[in-house]
């Protein structure tokens, strides 16, 4: 056995389907106490405002970008979201036109969302977009490479990028729709963390099925053990899919009470999205609010 599959193997998170669907029975039997404007506040303050569309330019970005700015002025009573989010060659049009402080620049790079390329190129994309002002980086990892059980080299790989991301979050995005599986998403989970990733998270949104509530509660499990084991907390993601206030409250819920009220800061809890900001302010208004 490798030092890997060791890690794998030591484990004693649980990937029994049976198991973790009582687990978020009980977790969600009280939900509707989260459901609270103090809860709503904090998901919108947690979230990373994506525009990933074919039809993105520079233009469509510079907009985007200043639709947070005015955000800033217009609801000074709500935090503002954690991040904006876009493609590595748009880092430096974000960059140049956020006005808000507190706000990261975010970006996904080599090779999103397959994650299919010469790691030259991965590197040589994440590099220059920390250069054009990313403060976030998020990778997905590869997943053919994951399934073939070439562990070494898919460890090494996250490993560069992080060291390539001179500092920069880097999130490692599992797309647990195709992982599919409790053992599989586990397995990814704890190599990801192994290998230096700040964040795991749980989709690209792009191909796969988005984010599920078991996925999260595998990794939230395998965040929880390592940090356990380490003293060091790692950050977690759900992206793809998650749209209404109802479905975020209940990853707000898994990750409250798996980690603890600690992770639920935007320095280590993010969701992933372009429409669910509008959810959060609409409930946090009373009405519908269509701002972003």
């Amino acid at each position: 056995m490798d030092r890997y599959q060791e890690v794998i193997a030591k484990s004693k998170v649980t990937v029994d389907e049976a198991e973790i669907k009582k687990a978020l029975d009980k977790i969600f039997e009280n939900i509707s106490e989260l459901e609270t404007p103090e809860v709503y506040a904090a998901l919108l303050g947690s979230i990373d405002l994506t525009t990933l569309s074919t039809e993105d330019s520079d233009r469509s970005v510079a907009k985007f970008t200043t639709r947070v700015n005015d955000f800033d002025e217009a609801y000074p009573q709500y935090p503002h979201v954690a991040a904006i989010c876009v493609y590595s060659n748009f880092a430096e049009v974000v960059k140049s036109h956020l006005d808000v402080e507190g706000v990261d620049v975010c970006v996904v790079a080599a090779g999103f969302p397959s994650s299919q390329t010469f790691q030259a190129v991965k590197v040589a994309d994440v590099a220059l977009a920390r250069e054009a002002g990313a403060d976030e980086v998020d990778i997905v990892l590869n997943i053919g490479m994951f399934l073939d059980g070439n562990y070494e080299d898919l460890c090494d790989e996250i490993i560069e990028l992080k060291h390539t991301s001179k500092g920069a979050k880097l999130k490692v995005i599992l797309e647990t729709g195709a992982l599919k599986t409790p053992e599989l998403i586990k397995a990814a989970s704890l190599l990801s963390i192994y290998s230096g990733a700040d964040f795991i998270k749980t989709s690209t949104g792009k191909v796969y099925p988005g984010a599920s509530l078991e996925a999260a509660y595998v990794m939230c499990q395998c965040i929880r053990e390592y940090y356990e084991q380490t003293g060091n907390r790692v950050g977690f993601k759900a992206a793809g899919g998650i749209r209404t206030a109802e479905d975020a409250v209940k990853y707000y819920a898994v990750v409250k009470n798996v980690l603890g009220d600690e992770w639920l800061t935007p320095e280590y809890f993010r969701i992933g999205a372009s429409s669910l900001a509008n959810a959060m302010l609409s409930k946090l208004e009373n009405k519908e609010v269509k701002f972003f």
